[in-house]
């Protein structure tokens, strides 16, 4: 008796600029599909929250210690609420142009590609490099992209109902400084995937976003 091979989860993709919605549409689409989500950002969060967490850290960016954190710290950790700091994701915008640093993350995401968690048929993952290097070969790509305007007013929305003071022009500066650091860093810089669906959503809300990322999807009758 023959045992039928399983079939490999479904893996879609999906990348973009800060405050873009990405998160918020890859979080739908896992939902509505009941696959695996990841957040990959937050990988690169727990990996600077570890950092600065660590009795050996001076204030300044040692790569050893950075790719140890990497390495070494708990699943746990990216369920900490203290990863949404200001200072956290400002140096984990750092931590994500070291090679060494997204070489030492790369298996976790692929991990989480391969075997998504709980025997889900498929997975989600968002980030900036994940149609483009971390799963080159995945079943769906997208890339959610908005005016920089935009992507700020969404952010300050954000960040005012979390109950922190905020500036719209810091803001603003801080995401225009996160887009270059994306897309001018030698090593996987934020670009479309060549056979990515882009989807601007400067004129959207979150529910038209998720219609339209799925007629992509169901279009290609891949699901």
């Amino acid at each position: 008796m023959t045992t039928k091979a399983k079939h490999p989860p479904t893996v879609i993709a999906i990348d973009g600029t800060a405050a873009s919605g990405k998160g918020t549409l890859a979080r739908k689409i896992a939902d509505h599909l009941k696959f695996a989500y990841l957040d990959t950002g937050l990988l690169y969060r727990a990996t600077a929250f570890t950092v600065l967490n660590n009795s050996s850290f001076n204030g300044k960016i040692n790569e050893n210690l950075a790719v140890k954190a990497a390495r070494s710290f708990l699943p746990e950790t990216m369920s900490n609420p203290e990863l949404r700091e200001e200072l956290v994701g400002h140096l984990s915008s750092r931590l994500g142009a070291m090679k060494r640093v997204r070489q030492a993350l790369i298996k976790r995401q692929r991990d989480f590609a391969n075997r998504p968690p709980t025997g889900s048929a498929g997975a989600v993952m968002d980030g900036r490099d994940i149609g483009t290097v971390i799963c080159p070969n995945a079943d769906f790509k997208i890339f959610v992209d908005a005016d920089i305007e935009v992507r700020a007013a969404r952010r300050v929305k954000e960040l005012l109902e979390r109950g922190v003071d905020v500036i719209h022009a810091r803001v603003l500066q801080d995401i225009r400084d996160r887009d270059a650091l994306d897309k001018l860093r030698s090593i996987a810089p934020l670009v479309p995937a060549k056979d990515a669906f882009i989807i601007n959503t400067s004129a959207m809300d979150a529910n038209s976003a998720f219609v339209l990322a799925m007629e992509f999807i169901n279009s290609e009758n891949k699901i």
